[in-house]
């Protein structure tokens, strides 16, 4: 007997349906930030909890461990735009061509015969003059619209804060709304996705800050301008899987080799080999304690978030695939693989 649906289109159901979707328009233009306060949210929760049980006011302890986790966030993340301006300034104010010309004509002799030295020259010319003034033009738009970002992160803060509170309730006024038969399939998701959560926050996450903190200290150790923006990209970098921090060790390795600092190059290059090695102790004992998220999914996520949703996009993307690999996974292994 076959199911009509106009037995479920009811007046209630399709006022229901007209107000979810209105209200998805009005959510869509900042639905970045409220996916992006409900993740952090989560990672804010326990420390928010640990404050509450000496200070037993809920919003206090909540603000204060905004505070501690969630501010740091943000000034790393305009930390890093003024550095790649300066960055990208002092590169296209100071005579670099002359290095450029210098380094490739003493690497020139290690070259295929075939390679034409002056069209390689010409290449990182303008690669270099290309790539400054598409960061410079960045970050002046980034500028230019402060209010739409203030907007964004006042809209973060709040989505943290109410997620940390009432995050709990949200979760239970959603499963009222499943059937029956389907509440142990919701509540073994809820658990999928924590376990999700878990294996990102510490296992990518935590090993790209440990990651990042070496490379502060060794960079700068190692006498290297920008050392500590260094550092901070070598642990960005360390969440994408296939990256991870070679980019950077090896760019500065063949730098001092073509200026001539044979010593520092041999010693970059083993110290990020020992980051390299780090990272493979580290982020298995940290990760494989909850989900096994497949890297493939990770890389696609952290290549493709930022072209949907900008700079949060390099958090939301990688977490919202994992997520949804574990929702279906969990639905095969429950109502599929459950049946045979």
């Amino acid at each position: 007997m076959g199911v009509d649906i106009k037995d479920y289109m009811s007046p209630p159901v399709l006022l229901v349906i007209f107000l979810v979707v209105v209200s998805l328009m009005f959510v869509f233009p900042v639905l970045n930030m409220v996916i992006l306060g409900a993740i952090l949210a989560y990672g804010i929760k326990p420390v928010a909890n640990r404050i509450q049980s000496k200070l037993k006011y809920s919003s206090i302890s909540i603000l204060l461990a905004m505070v501690v986790v969630l501010i740091p966030l943000i000034l790393l993340l305009f930390y890093i735009i003024f550095e790649i301006s300066i960055f990208a300034s002092w590169v296209l104010a100071n005579n670099y061509n002359t290095d450029v010309t210098s380094a490739i004509s003493q690497i020139s002799a290690y070259l295929p015969s075939g390679v034409d030295v002056n069209s390689l020259n010409s290449f990182i010319d303008s690669t270099i003059k290309n790539v400054g003034s598409y960061v410079l033009n960045y970050s002046v738009k980034f500028v230019s619209k402060f209010a739409n970002l203030t907007l964004d992160l006042f809209i973060l803060v709040c989505s943290v804060f109410y997620f940390v509170r009432d995050g709990s309730k949200c979760l239970e006024f959603i499963r009222s709304f499943v059937p029956d038969d389907s509440k142990e399939f919701f509540d073994n998701t809820v658990v999928a996705v924590e376990d999700v959560l878990k294996s990102i926050f510490y296992g990518h996450f935590l090993t790209s800050v440990i990651i990042g903190i070496f490379g502060c200290i060794g960079y700068s150790i190692l006498g290297y301008p920008f050392g500590i923006f260094l550092g901070v990209l070598t642990g960005i970098l360390q969440l994408i899987p296939v990256f991870g921090p070679w980019p950077i060790y090896w760019a500065l390795f063949f730098i001092d080799l073509a200026s001539g600092n044979y010593v520092r190059a041999i010693i970059v290059l083993l110290f990020g080999f020992f980051l390299s090695t780090v990272d493979m102790y580290i982020r298995p004992a940290l990760s494989s304690h909850y989900a096994d998220i497949h890297p493939l999914i990770l890389l696609i996520g952290f290549l493709a978030g930022p072209l949907v949703y900008g700079i949060v996009g390099f958090i939301v993307g990688p977490l919202i695939l994992g997520i949804t690999y574990t929702v279906l996974d969990n639905y095969r292994k429950e109502y599929l693989l459950g049946d045979d």
